[in-house]
């Protein structure tokens, strides 16, 4: 609900500034996820709403950030753009894994939450000395380079369509699914990719971090690959709409496949590897889907944004509960796995016969 409001609410920050909305999302996330060690101690309900408060702090970051784009990023290097800062969330993820261990068994595992809260408030120091609402209010941006970046730069206080123009446009569902069946695999994997190296390939607890890390550095890695091989393919005056397609395909595709045989495998060398070709394949959507927004809807891919990433945030909860579902009536890693290729590939069909790169909201 927060997301979809975010998303809605753009017109306000056209007014205020989307900056404004990214720090105050980022600072409500820095100062809750702190408070988790105190909240725990509290009782389980008060973590509760702990944990909700973070979520409605990181509901508004998608949204403005993808009003940052639109507004920051030429066309032919948004993939890149969205891709060098989604290559983060991996990253962020392996230095958790690593560090965390280490810092609980230093200071103890409150620290795992303040330490983290520590960096935030670093981050939040340095982007509110260095960003501004827009190119042409940044003190370090030359003539040329702003110039560049006005060509593709939605008008500064855009109209606010109606409701009825994004769902009326099959295009805009196609987005909306492909988020929706991404976030399915995604969400399942970093839910029970580790119980499943743990418990289901038997390696010992105390490595499963080092183990399930391996994935997430392949999707790093490969999130600014793809992001370059997008942009230079449209940079070559190939359609959007087809690079979009063909991205999606290698995406979805690789994901699926990872997904349907790594269930299969006893080995776990041999199951981290494909699911590390997998996660590096599937990092191509960056240039697929998550793009896309800024493709159909330049002036409005915030509110998109909040649309899309609305249904995104559904699997957290069904596709999680399902495969737990699974998992206890069938015993079966496979079926868990293969259940979200399905998902997956289904995503992919309705992307590709519905998807297009042209601009259709104004």
């Amino acid at each position: 609900v927060i997301i979809l409001a975010a998303g809605r609410r753009r017109r306000l920050g056209d007014k205020f500034g989307w900056q404004s909305r990214a720090r105050h999302g980022c600072a409500v996330v820095v100062v809750v996820h702190a408070a988790h060690a105190p909240a725990a101690l509290m009782g389980l309900s008060v973590l509760i709403a702990t944990r909700v408060g973070m979520g409605m702090g990181e509901a508004v970051t998608f949204p403005s950030i993808y009003s940052l784009y639109s507004r920051w990023i030429p066309l032919a290097e948004r993939s890149r753009a969205v891709a060098i800062a989604n290559s983060g969330i991996p990253l962020g993820t392996v230095f958790a894994l690593v560090a965390t261990p280490y810092i609980v068994q230093a200071w103890g595992w409150e620290w795992a939450f303040y330490s983290f809260g520590l960096v935030g408030v670093v981050w939040f120091v340095v982007w509110q000395r260095t960003v501004t609402a827009s190119p042409d209010t940044h003190a370090g941006i030359d003539a040329a380079e702003l110039a560049l970046i006005q060509i593709d730069s939605p008008a500064e206080r855009p109209a606010r369509p109606k409701w009825g123009e994004f769902f009326s446009k099959m295009p805009v569902w196609a987005i909306i699914v492909a988020h929706f069946c991404n976030n399915w695999s995604l969400y399942v994997l970093l839910s029970w990719l580790p119980t499943f190296v743990n418990k289901g390939l038997g390696v010992d607890y105390g490595s499963v971090g080092w183990v399930t890390m391996i994935p997430h550095i392949a999707s790093f890695v490969m999130l600014n690959v793809a992001g370059n091989v997008a942009d230079r393919m449209i940079k070559s005056g190939m359609d959007v709409g087809r690079v979009r397609k063909i991205c999606q395909t290698i995406g979805f595709g690789g994901i699926a496949g990872a997904l349907s045989i790594v269930g299969e495998v006893d080995s776990v060398w041999m199951a981290i590897t494909i699911m590390s070709i997998g996660n590096g394949l599937g990092a191509f959507v960056t240039g697929g889907f998550a793009v896309n927004h800024m493709d159909i809807a330049p002036k409005h891919a915030g509110t998109l944004m909040g649309i899309t990433n609305t249904a995104g945030t559904i699997p957290g909860i069904i596709g999680v509960s399902v495969s737990g579902l699974i998992l206890q009536q069938t015993g079966s890693w496979a079926l868990v796995f293969q259940v979200a290729a399905g998902v997956t590939l289904f995503g992919l069909l309705f992307y590709l016969l519905f998807s297009s790169g042209k601009k259709l909201i104004d």
